[in-house]
């Protein structure tokens, strides 16, 4: 699929604003007062918290748990689904062969893996991959609000199809879900192809780069909202 480089080559995406690289990241927001040492405590809390977790089954089967990476005070909050093999192993979200893709894609957008914060729907890997259950989903779910709260993200991107319908709270598909705003906890999301999928489907590629023009459309819309409010 040639994941070294993720060089759109669509004619067609017709977005609705006018991007320009400079807009494109506002990562360090003024407003956040991210040394605070309360902030750094609750930081720290929360991770010592989910390293000891013990509400579900999984802590039983996993290697360690996968608390997220990246920017801690960023303006993308990016979502997965759950750890995988490579990831139970590091306690690092995104990594492997998919999560080369996914930095390729924000790559793309003008964005690194230290400008966003990667987390995941659950903490801890499934046996053998499987899809997540509802009580681990349910177990799990506090530590991601919680997340959220702290970093303060102005556009979530949900990554694939659990995390899409885990966050939006439906069983409607992938293909209905692309191409809108949603909001969880008052903040605006995109939907997005996992890259594991685009590794399997390449003819998604165009699909997948048509979903980041929108998720940057989207961003810039709301971070200009709030310059204004």
């Amino acid at each position: 699929m040639g994941i070294n480089v993720w060089m759109p080559r669509i004619a067609s995406v017709k977005p609705t604003l006018t991007v320009t690289e400079p807009e494109i990241l506002r990562t360090a927001s003024p407003s956040k007062d991210w040394q605070s040492s309360q902030y750094s405590t609750d930081w720290d809390a929360l991770k010592t918290e989910v390293q000891n977790c013990t509400l579900c089954g999984l802590c039983n089967t996993r290697t360690q748990t996968v608390f997220g990476s990246g920017n801690p005070h960023a303006d993308w909050l990016v979502i997965g689904e759950a750890a995988g093999e490579e990831k139970d192993k590091q306690g690092l979200p995104f990594v492997g062969v998919a999560g080369q893709l996914l930095t390729e894609m924000l790559r793309a957008i003008g964005l690194s893996r230290d400008d966003v914060f990667m987390t995941n729907i659950l903490k801890c890997r499934t046996p053998e991959n499987r899809d997540p259950h509802v009580d681990e989903i349910k177990h799990c779910k506090d530590y991601l609000q919680r997340q959220q709260q702290l970093i303060k993200p102005k556009i979530i991107l949900a990554v694939g199809r659990i995390a899409a319908q885990t966050l939006l709270n439906t069983h409607d598909p992938l293909t209905k879900l692309r191409g809108n705003v949603h909001t969880f906890n008052n903040t605006p999301v995109v939907v997005v192809y996992h890259p594991a999928y685009l590794l399997r489907s390449l003819p998604e590629k165009r699909k997948a780069w048509q979903d980041l023009q929108f998720a940057k459309q989207t961003f810039i819309a709301m971070d200009n909202q709030s310059c204004v409010d």
